[in-house]
């Protein structure tokens, strides 16, 4: 489990940039997109085959997550995402173009991804893979912004797991871009951790429905 250091208020770093703000600070960005160095540990074949069987992901071959800058705009709600605080994602599809343009679809928060996952897969999509921000292995900072508790963005594509292999901890008291969100972390003791810290429920990829989505989107 990687160990976070959970600052009182007083000493925990200012959060993101507002959601308001076109540039982000870089200096900001950069500090707190450091990444811990991880390994995973794949079960072989058979845990594979079951990753690449739900919901139509085929890990074994899936293309690399990448890098999100200031020219990547969510593809849901049009706000570029590294200028706004929480997890963000991005899905690769077979032999489709989303939104017009290549892969990946880009994404601000996690919950708008799934969004538009179901509505993808709804019209006979094939999904490679989704990733998400895995906060197990970045050193996060939750601080307060206009009376919400936020949780740090970090785009670089080290920070990105695949979202079939992770626990969420969906509607906690955290938000992100968009409101209340699912937050992912592949170590499962970490979600249990900031679940408890946080509130919300623990779900696995394939527990996540419309209806989850939905509510997170009223919230």
């Amino acid at each position: 489990m990687c160990e976070h250091t959970h600052l009182t208020e007083r000493e925990r770093p200012a959060g993101p940039r507002a959601r308001g703000n076109t540039e982000p600070d870089r200096a900001e960005t950069a500090a707190t997109a450091s990444l811990r160095r991880r390994t995973v540990l794949l079960g072989g074949a058979a845990t594979l085959a079951a990753l690449a069987g739900c919901g139509g992901s085929d890990t074994a071959d899936a293309p690399e997550a990448v890098g999100l800058t200031t020219e990547d705009r969510c593809d849901v709600c049009g706000m570029v995402i590294p200028n706004h605080p929480g997890p963000s994602a991005q899905i690769f599809y077979a032999d489709e173009r989303p939104s017009g343009h290549d892969n990946p679809a880009r994404f601000d928060s996690t919950w708008e991804a799934f969004q538009y996952d179901f509505e993808r897969r709804d019209r006979g999509w094939s999904r490679e893979v989704f990733y998400v921000t895995d906060y197990s292995v970045v050193d996060y900072s939750v601080s307060e912004e206009g009376g919400d508790s936020v949780i740090s963005t970090h785009p670089g594509a080290e920070a990105f797991a695949d979202a079939e292999s992770v626990t969420f901890v969906v509607g906690s008291e955290v938000n992100g871009a968009m409101g209340r969100d699912l937050i992912a972390f592949t170590e499962r003791g970490d979600a249990e951790s900031f679940r408890d810290e946080y509130d919300g429920t623990l779900a696995a990829f394939d527990e996540v429905t419309p209806e989850t989505i939905a509510q997170l989107g009223r919230t």
